[in-house]
C-alpha cells in the first residue's frame, strides 16, 4: 500500500440473500483528497458508506485505513483509528450548548487545556463561535448540522466521512457549507455521500458514481457531468451540464 494512500477498499461485496448491494468494489482514496460518492437510490453508495463507518460488514473483501484493516471493527474503534463520521441526522445533546457538545465529543483528550483549545478551534473553523453558548435543541437545522460538523473535526481526524451534509439546508447555508468543507479539506481527507449535484459542483472535486452495486465511473466533477453514460443512468438524459 502506497504511503500516499489513506483508504483502500479491495473486492468489497455485500449480499442480502440473493441481492448484491455491492459487487466487487475497488476504491482508493489518497491522503488529503476530497471524494464525492453519488448514485441513484439503491445504487450502492449508502451501503458502501455503511461499510466504511462500521455499520455494515462486507460479505467479502477488505478495507484498509492508514495501513490497518477495518473490516470487523466497531464504530468506536474506527473513530479511534482517526475517522470522523457525520451522519445525515445530527446526533447531539439537545439540552446542552454547542460548546458543551463539542467539548464532550473530545472525551478521549485527557488534558483539560487541550480539550478546551480543540473545542474553541473547531467552533472557529466552522464559523459558529457566535453559537457557542446557544442550546443546541433551539438551533435551526442548518446550525445544528454545523455544530455536529465541528464535533467531527475537533479531534483532527485524518479522514472525515459525511453523509448528505447539505440535506435540508437553504441555498445560502449550502454555499456556506461548501466553503467550510473546502477549508476542512486543507487538513483532512473527506468522503462525501451526496445526491445534490449543484452542491457537488461547488465542492468541485473527484466523484465516484455507483450504479447497481458497482462503480460506474470515477472522474473530476466536470468529467462526470459530461459523461454520456452517467447522464443517462443517473443525471437523466435531459440534464444540462
Amino acid at each position: 500500500m502506497s504511503d500516499t494512500i489513506l483508504l483502500q477498499a479491495t473486492g468489497v461485496s455485500v449480499h442480502f440473500g440473493g441481492v448484491k448491494a455491492l459487487d466487487n468494489i475497488n476504491f482508493t482514496l489518497n491522503r488529503g483528497e476530497l471524494r464525492c460518492l453519488i448514485g441513484s437510490n439503491g445504487a450502492g453508495k449508502t451501503t458502501f458508506f455503511r461499510c466504511l463507518t462500521g455499520v455494515q460488514r462486507p460479505t467479502s473483501g477488505a478495507i484498509v485505513f492508514n495501513g490497518k484493516p477495518m473490516v470487523g471493527s466497531e464504530r468506536f474503534q474506527i473513530a479511534r483509528q482517526g475517522i470522523g463520521i457525520k451522519t445525515q441526522i445530527p446526533h447531539l445533546f439537545e439540552g446542552l450548548t454547542a460548546r458543551e457538545n463539542i467539548w464532550l465529543g473530545l472525551r478521549d483528550v485527557a488534558k483539560l487545556a487541550d480539550r478546551n483549545e480543540k473545542t474553541e478551534l473547531a467552533l472557529a473553523r466552522v464559523g459558529i463561535t457566535s453559537l457557542a453558548e446557544k442550546i443546541v435543541g433551539k438551533l435551526a437545522h442548518g446550525q445544528r448540522q454545523l455544530v455536529e460538523l465541528a464535533m467531527v473535526i475537533a479531534s483532527d481526524p485524518p479522514l472525515i466521512l459525511l453523509d448528505e451534509p447539505a440535506a435540508g439546508m437553504t441555498s445560502e447555508e449550502v454555499h456556506r457549507l461548501a466553503s467550510i468543507i473546502l477549508e476542512i479539506n486543507r487538513r483532512h481527507a473527506l468522503v462525501v455521500v451526496e445526491h445534490d449535484m449543484s452542491f457537488i459542483r461547488l465542492i468541485g472535486k473527484q466523484v465516484t458514481v455507483f450504479h447497481q452495486g458497482k462503480i460506474l465511473a470515477e472522474d473530476h466533477v466536470e468529467g462526470i457531468l459530461s459523461n454520456p453514460l452517467v447522464r443517462e443512468v443517473y443525471l437523466g438524459k435531459s440534464h444540462a451540464a
